[in-house]
């Protein structure tokens, strides 16, 4: 009898303390960072910022945590732990500031921490070297040669949407009329990263458009919309002068158009703030009260109402215009005309 009141006992222990494993780890499964970080607090360790890219598994991002110097344990790990603790449905693209630490403790930090996501902004009328200016503010560390790293990343074709790549111009100035500007999200301050979002988001708009036309006629629309966005000040005028400008092309009229002017300057050093006429006394290519046609490459970042203007100039009989003080313009047939519109804005 008192083997059998033994043997029952031993039963009901081992079940009891089954059940409480069992429940145990339920509980743990359950509410982890509320009980371990209680029970078990993180080690101190040093702090990490890992980039996380979009569209990795569960074993990919264990990789880039490892690779990046957080992760002390190998990354199949901290992969079955994502798995485990369904972290793998939740990883998000970012940069995730942790804690150098191994696979469990990783993925107790992986339960709270929230990505963070950069941004970007690409502002019409930015040329290259605006442009190139967006990243000397960064780690330079990170990026100890900004404008190399911007220009590999702007001849790089791979960072285009591949129908892109077939009529992408030659020349860093002229592939930076093919981002579009915006504010964007990032998942690091890069120009890779910049480069492909800009020009994804050009594509998603122009695309079908672009596919009806030559490289040629392509680039020559990114140079005037190029023209119309240092030009207009207004939206709601940046047609007509595309139009303008179209006419002179049409007349092989001088385009005299002080926007180039000033790049041609700002090409060589030189920063202007209003064009006199000494300073039209330039050889350079981008001088257009010299050189007939359009120059050789956009002046500066169009933006899509820029875009739009140029892809659809206004039909007129304007072939001059001159700037009032409100920043719109008054247009004229002739020369005649234009000289008293140019007395007329100086009265102003």
């Amino acid at each position: 009898m008192k083997k059998i009141s033994l043997w029952i006992l031993f039963v009901f222990l081992v079940l009891f303390l089954s059940g409480l494993g069992v429940g145990a780890a339920a509980f743990f499964m359950k509410f982890p960072h509320v009980f371990w970080d209680r029970m078990l607090p993180l080690p101190h360790g040093e702090l990490k910022v890992v980039v996380v890219k979009p569209g990795l598994n569960a074993l990919q991002c264990a990789l880039a945590f490892y690779e990046q110097g957080a992760l002390t344990d190998s990354p199949a790990a901290l992969g079955r732990w994502m798995v485990r603790l369904k972290i793998d449905r939740k990883i998000r693209p970012g940069q995730y500031r942790v804690k150098k630490s191994g696979a469990w403790d990783m993925a107790r930090q992986l339960l709270t921490v929230q990505p963070i996501a950069s941004s970007l902004t690409l502002i019409p009328g930015m040329d290259i070297f605006s442009l190139r200016g967006i990243f000397d503010g960064l780690d330079n560390t990170a990026f100890p040669k900004s404008g190399d790293l911007l220009r590999q990343a702007v001849l790089d074709d791979r960072n285009y949407p591949e129908p892109m790549r077939e009529f992408l111009p030659e020349s860093e100035e002229s592939r930076i009329a093919f981002l579009l500007p915006e504010t964007y999200f990032v998942v690091e301050e890069s120009p890779k990263e910049l480069v492909h979002v800009a020009s994804h988001t050009w594509w998603e708009k122009y695309g079908d458009k672009s596919l009806s036309m030559t490289s040629k006629d392509l680039e020559k629309t990114a140079i005037i919309a190029s023209i119309v966005q240092r030009e207009a000040l207004w939206d709601e005028e940046r047609a007509v002068i595309a139009g303008v400008v179209a006419n002179r092309l049409e007349k092989n009229m001088l385009l005299q158009i002080d926007a180039t002017v000033i790049y041609a300057w700002k090409r060589k050093g030189k920063v202007l703030t209003r064009v006199l006429y000494s300073d039209l006394d330039l050889n350079s290519p981008y001088n257009t009260y010299v050189v007939p046609g359009l120059p050789p490459a956009p002046i500066c970042i169009p933006s899509a109402e820029s875009w739009e203007a140029a892809l659809a100039p206004e039909k007129n009989f304007y072939y001059y215009y001159v700037a009032r003080k409100d920043g719109y313009h008054y247009f004229a047939k002739n020369y005649d005309e234009h000289r008293r519109n140019i007395k007329k804005a100086r009265m102003e």
